[in-house]
């Protein structure tokens, strides 16, 4: 399977459509963005931020990395693989260089997800041809991102102005992320799809039971405003597996990953801090939601 370049970019501020020169892209209006050192381009044009440095700070990002790389959730990207590449939502025999199928990484992170698709991809013997794009609101996840050896374009945006052209990505992916389903809506094409992967109700409930004195089990979020925007969902599964955690870094690591770390309370760090070794259990809901035409 080929992994071509998206031809599909617009311009944040006019919706032109974004072509390459020497040093990033531009409009026909002449809105030009740069290429970083590191290959990816600032598309969060300032009217769109809603802080100065929004997103997950460096050392966030470098927290996930290492949790990331070390495996632990392989089975979820493996997951995510099967649902794109072999579950039958990517149609091979649609896929030509003039009409590639298009897949978008809606707050991608440091790019493992898309990384591992792109390596599963590379492996298939398919001959569709993919484009790869992932979009972060952080600027260190992505700069982090676009360091990965992998065909994928990086772009510093958000999910509520996806840098697209209208109705030109057939997959978006929105992995433990922030789904605007009017944003998702305006790039996506009828018929495209959506692949949510959200917490389940025991997710790293081990930890949460180290952290805080009482426990909720919640479900994941409901899917009443993807309805309300035109979507329906097509497909639910659940995915269990343990995660074994050999150090205090590992561990630290994980909550410096997790809305957890943001509002722990001391007495939950100290306890935390106590632990050597920890096996929480991954417990997420993959769900695929399909935008009517």
């Amino acid at each position: 399977m080929q992994i071509a370049v998206p031809a599909n970019l617009a311009c944040p501020i006019d919706g032109l459509a974004l072509e390459p020169y020497a040093g990033g892209v531009r409009c026909g209006r002449g809105h030009s963005y740069d290429r970083a050192r590191e290959g990816y381009c600032n598309l969060l044009v300032v009217q769109h931020k809603a802080s100065r440095d929004p997103g997950d700070s460096r050392e966030m990002v470098a927290a996930r990395r290492r949790f990331l790389e070390a495996g632990h959730y392989a089975p979820i990207a493996d997951a995510v693989f099967a649902h794109v590449l072999l579950g039958g939502l990517v149609q091979i025999e649609d896929c030509s260089p003039e009409m590639p199928f298009n897949i978008l990484d809606a707050g991608c992170g440091e790019g493992y997800y898309l990384d591992r698709l792109s390596a599963l991809a590379n492996a298939c013997l398919d001959p569709g041809i993919l484009t790869l794009a992932g979009i972060d609101v952080s600027k260190w996840a992505v700069r982090a991102a676009a360091r990965r050896a992998c065909p994928v374009t990086w772009l510093v945006a958000n999910n509520r102005h996806p840098p697209f052209a209208p109705a030109s990505v057939d997959i978006i992916l929105c992995l433990f992320g922030f789904p605007v389903w009017e944003g998702f809506r305006a790039v996506l094409r009828p018929g495209g799809h959506v692949l949510l992967v959200d917490p389940g109700p025991d997710h790293l409930i081990e930890l949460r039971e180290i952290i805080y004195p009482q426990v909720t089990r919640s479900v994941p979020a409901s899917l009443a405003a993807a309805e309300g925007a035109g979507y329906q969902c097509v497909q639910a599964t659940t995915l269990r597996f343990p995660v074994s955690l050999t150090s205090p870094q590992s561990i630290t690591d994980l909550l410096a990953m997790t809305p957890h770390a943001h509002r722990l309370a001391q007495t939950g760090r100290d306890a935390l801090a106590r632990q050597q070794t920890l096996t929480v259990t991954a417990d997420v809901c993959i769900r695929v939601l399909a935008l009517g035409r």
